[in-house]
């Protein structure tokens, strides 16, 4: 499966879940590659960061960037079970390109109207991508939400969601949690962290099931 986690919107945790999906589906024993496509290279850095602190299983990470992206992505498909591509929070090429290839594309965004205004774009993205790509699935995930429980912005957000034909709404929200940062610094996911923080595992084995389903 090839999925990509983009968008138009910096600071949206991207990154985050690109690289913990990658990892725990190393960890199901999937053979799995993961490509950043953001100059800044965190999604790499993290990569090199699990090989330097010898974290198995390896997730291999390139970096590939321009117009030739989607032929890129085409090919090594053909050599890996699952590619999950990490674009950088802007309208870029590679963003468009990768949506051409992609079965699945998540767009993270924290729960701010400036982010939702940016998905006004994205949803014409997501257009345009279905005439090469008709069967391109694109979902919105409320990302980097607060962890207050009497903060109520993701519900809001939500609703706001019918305006765009071609987005659905992901059924899991990511909150904000220290827990995110601390396993990136050692190349690991949520999953790996020891202590184990219950709630963000909750989190992201919930996305991995909703990305990936019983595979």
């Amino acid at each position: 499966m090839i999925v990509l986690i983009g968008g138009e919107k910096g600071g949206t945790g991207k990154t985050t879940l690109a690289t913990n999906l990658a990892a725990m589906r190393a960890l199901s024993s999937r053979d799995v590659l993961l490509v950043d496509t953001d100059p800044q290279g965190s999604a790499n850095y993290w990569s090199q960061s699990r090989d330097d602190e010898r974290v198995t299983p390896r997730v291999a990470c390139i970096q590939k960037f321009g117009k030739g992206l989607s032929a890129e992505v085409k090919d090594l498909s053909c050599r890996y079970q699952d590619i999950i591509i990490d674009a950088g929070g802007r309208d870029s090429v590679e963003l468009r390109s990768a949506l051409v290839v992609t079965e699945k594309v998540y767009i993270p965004i924290q729960p701010s109207q400036f982010d939702i205004w940016t998905l006004n774009q994205m949803d014409e993205l997501v257009e345009t991508a279905k005439g090469f790509n008709p069967d391109l699935q694109a979902r919105v995930i409320i990302s980097r939400s607060s962890t207050n429980p009497s903060v109520h912005e993701s519900d809001d957000t939500g609703k706001l969601l019918a305006d765009f034909p071609n987005l659905d709404l992901a059924n899991v929200i990511i909150r904000d949690r220290i827990a995110y940062r601390k396993a990136a610094k050692d190349g690991l996911a949520v999953i790996e962290l020891k202590p184990k923080d219950p709630k963000a595992v909750e989190e992201i084995e919930a996305l991995y099931k909703e990305v990936f389903g019983n595979e």
